[in-house]
């Protein structure tokens, strides 16, 4: 039989544990900067065509989580990869209420305008970006004021659009997909017709020719109908669950028998989804520090680092 003193002394044992597992999840936002590289070859890329793509995704600018000399940190690491384009995923304003200061928009676009690239630096919109800007949620249209921040930075934001793009002479396409939930349900003073800005088939319709492609979209739910015309899918949203246990997101279901929670995913086309940078919800990570992600095309494998 256990003893009292046994109990009360393992007992201890647990909450210290536990509470050291909690200070060091809330840690981890502010704290660490991990760097995740994906070597890849996809099926509709050409083999003899590199492509060095920097990823930045789920900022969730704010104090005390995300502060604008953190995003400066974010920016000068991104611009030591040297990468060939720099694409950001979305979800740029805060997604928390736990927070002590809403960084404005206009500030931490300012930031990022420092990301330097030889073919440009490119975005698409997120959730967040859409549901904290109330009065194009009253309206169920416009434009959010995180897009039109970006712009002002000289960043152009892609809603359905495309862009051809050349690299060594060699072109290629780059897609940005409207945010797939970009509306919130009714409320009581105005109806919802669509719950996403995105348009898929109307996308890569605005594509002329046989060049690869690469897809934005924000949340990779899109993906399991993503054509095979794409070369590869770059999504975020997810932040790898924020906590993730020996590989499992037990905060991100399944989508179409798929889990596109996190990391390298291959259907039609590859995929790789972001763990993200900054939190939503709560300002907690575990499992899954935030990342820089680097994609690699024309890569011999699929090597992850």
């Amino acid at each position: 039989m256990i003893s009292r003193r046994h109990f009360l002394r393992g007992f201890g044992g647990l909450t210290a544990a536990t509470a050291s597992t909690a200070a060091y999840g809330l840690s981890e936002p502010v704290v660490r900067l991990a760097l995740t590289r994906y070597d890849l070859s996809p099926r509709q890329w050409p083999a003899d065509l590199p492509l060095k793509i920097a990823v930045i995704a789920d900022l969730h600018a704010c104090d005390p989580w995300m502060p604008l000399d953190r995003i400066a940190e974010i920016v000068e690491r991104t611009n030591a990869l040297n990468p060939d384009i720099v694409v950001l995923l979305g979800d740029y304003v805060a997604g928390l209420r736990h927070v002590t200061r809403f960084i404005p928009a206009s500030d931490w676009a300012a930031v990022l305008k420092g990301l330097k690239a030889p073919l440009g630096v490119h975005a698409v919109l997120g959730n967040h970006d859409y549901w904290e800007d109330k009065a194009v949620q009253r309206l169920g249209r416009g434009i959010p004021l995180a897009r039109r921040a970006l712009e002002g930075a000289g960043i152009p934001v892609y809603e359905n659009d495309v862009v051809r793009l050349t690299k060594d002479g060699r072109p290629f396409w780059l897609a940005g997909l409207g945010d797939q939930l970009a509306f919130l349900p009714a409320r009581p003073y105005r109806q919802v017709t669509r719950i996403g800005a995105d348009d898929l088939s109307a996308t890569l319709a605005k594509v002329t020719d046989d060049a690869p492609i690469i897809l934005l979209a924000h949340e990779p739910n899109i993906a399991p109908r993503v054509p095979v015309r794409v070369a590869l899918q770059l999504s975020g949203h997810t932040h790898g669950g924020q906590v993730r246990l020996l590989g499992w997101s037990p905060a991100v279901p399944p989508q179409d028998g798929v889990r596109l929670a996190y990391g390298h995913v291959r259907l039609k086309c590859d995929v790789i989804i972001s763990g993200g940078l900054g939190c939503s919800i709560m300002p907690l990570r575990l499992g899954v520090p935030p990342e820089i992600v680097q994609v690699t095309l024309g890569a011999k494998g699929p090597v992850v680092s």
